[in-house]
């Protein structure tokens, strides 16, 4: 079974397998967890993800993990809203599952996704938990994996909350 957790914090002092990033599509660094992950991990990471091309919004792209606890990161672009007629949810959720793909290639056993899109994209939170959870346990429900814990983790209280309301009473298990 594999377990989901909800915590709230900074993510770059998890210590887990890997640690997904929700980025921008030049990978290079930004704003919100992009570039406190950046900040934390060191300048390798710039250079590995120099190399790498840039990042299609909805896709990932894995690097290591360098000065942080995560072995990787697995750099995903999420949607900027438009109001939800632009195939926004769908490309959030191909996010999630395009970043388990990567993870379970790597045959890891923890990862932590942050809130994406839910910053400057502007994505609406509920909406954006919803998509993530759901994604999350039908990854979990089609898919072999080596995933034994998932977190996702909450900057803000507010996040948290909501993450928590959905998980509530439902089983956590996936």
């Amino acid at each position: 079974m594999t377990s989901l957790e909800i915590v709230t914090g900074d993510i770059t002092k998890l210590k887990v397998d890997v640690i997904v990033n929700a980025a921008n599509n030049t990978l290079l660094g930004g704003g919100g967890v992009d570039g406190a992950i950046h900040k934390a991990a060191g300048k390798e990471l710039l250079v590995e993800c120099r190399s790498l091309g840039g990042c299609t919004t909805g896709e990932a792209k894995v690097t290591k993990g360098y000065n942080l606890p995560a072995n990787y990161f697995i750099h995903t672009v999420g949607p900027i809203w438009k109001g939800g007629q632009n195939n926004e949810s769908e490309v959030l959720v191909s996010c999630y599952q395009k970043s388990l793909l990567l993870a379970n290639s790597l045959a890891v056993s923890s990862i932590a996704f942050p809130c994406i899109s839910t910053g400057v994209y502007h994505f609406p939170k509920v909406i954006a938990a919803n998509l993530a959870i759901s994604a999350v346990k039908q990854f979990l429900k089609e898919h072999k994996h080596h995933l034994k814990l998932i977190f996702f983790c909450c900057y803000i209280d507010e996040d948290y909350q909501q993450y928590c309301t959905l998980l509530k009473g439902s089983n956590k298990k996936g």
